[in-house]
């Protein structure tokens, strides 16, 4: 990781990630877009989404190009590569394989793998992380990251993921995550764009 991570100008912006579990690609850029229109500027689409990479692709040619947009619960190289060729920038991961975040890397994408303990959070770092995410954060809470985040470089951006609802952001703000990955709080399969217009700008409220 480079002193400045590729992952920071976004959280800067709005220290938000949108997970659009289940979402599928007739749904998709309607959702992706009323996020976008509440300030987020990060959206994932987990690969066990229905036709997930079909909803990369259309979010890439939809959404403005400083919107990133990439792919969560990424587990192996060859599903990286999917997901590159798809238009996607951003790997989200929920380990810590150093061959998967080495070739994303290599690739250029933002990776941003899980961790839960110090030891994978350290061999991530070493492999190329351009981030950090705290999976399951809601098995650890906030004391936990505050931990593990002694040990850790201090620009380093680390993101809770995991159970984030709006009343705990302030808790783990306190902690020192630079960033938030929010799911089922923010979408779920069905849900009307305007109601995640108005879960996403609750969150950007929380920050308030």
């Amino acid at each position: 990781m480079s002193d400045t991570s590729r992952i920071a100008p976004w959280l800067a912006r709005c220290p938000f990630v949108a997970i659009l579990r289940g979402v599928t690609p007739e749904e998709v850029v309607p959702v992706a877009k009323a996020v976008v229109e509440a300030g987020w500027c990060v959206v994932e689409v987990p690969l066990s989404a229905p036709a997930a990479l079909a909803s990369i692709a259309r979010l890439t040619e939809a959404l403005p190009a400083d919107i990133l947009v990439g792919a969560g619960t990424v587990r192996t190289i060859a599903e990286v590569e999917k997901v590159a060729a798809a238009g996607g920038r951003l790997i989200m991961m929920p380990h810590a394989d150093a061959r998967v975040i080495a070739h994303a890397d290599r690739l250029g994408l933002v990776v941003l793998p899980g961790f839960f303990t110090a030891t994978e959070a350290l061999s991530a770092l070493a492999a190329g992380a351009d981030a950090l995410t705290l999976f399951p954060a809601e098995t650890g809470g906030p004391a936990h990251l505050a931990a593990v985040r002694a040990v850790l470089p201090p620009s380093l951006p680390v993101l809770a993921v995991g159970g984030i609802v709006v009343e705990s952001i302030s808790g783990w703000r306190a902690s020192g995550a630079a960033g938030f990955a929010v799911g089922r709080a923010l979408f779920r399969p069905g849900d009307r764009p305007e109601e995640v217009a108005r879960r996403a700008e609750a969150f950007r409220q929380a920050l308030r």
